[in-house]
């Protein structure tokens, strides 16, 4: 199933829960992957203009979520691997450090100005 990204974050949101959630996944690891896509959503929505794809499926004991996204022309890739968490007092940057904290694997692929997240969360 794939849901288009539009600024309609509480849809996203509605549609990674219930697909998790028929997958299989327990409701508190659905409740960390609808935050992680949130998270990369929001991102999606703030530094790709607006428009991506999120997907949702189930694969040998997991759930697996996508999230596809067009940069700009000359705008740098997500970037993952031992992202720190910032600052108590920071007031922005936690988003792509609460991905890699609460899935089970956070995978990346770049392709031209396309930019494809994976999360993994083992039911």
């Amino acid at each position: 199933m794939t849901f288009a990204v539009a600024g309609d974050l509480a849809g996203v949101r509605r549609f990674v829960r219930d697909r998790a959630l028929a997958a299989g996944l327990a409701t508190p690891r659905v409740e960390m992957l609808t935050l992680a896509v949130s998270e990369l959503v929001s991102n999606t929505v703030e530094h790709s203009g607006g428009g991506g794809l999120v997907r949702v499926w189930a694969e040998a004991g997991a759930v697996v979520c996508e999230v596809l996204d067009q940069r700009p022309p000359g705008s740098r890739p997500t970037a993952f691997g031992g992202t720190a968490m910032p600052a108590a007092d920071a007031i922005r940057g936690r988003g792509l450090a609460i991905v890699e904290r609460v899935c089970d694997a956070v995978s990346l692929e770049v392709e031209g100005t396309s930019t494809l997240v994976r999360l993994r969360m083992a039911c």
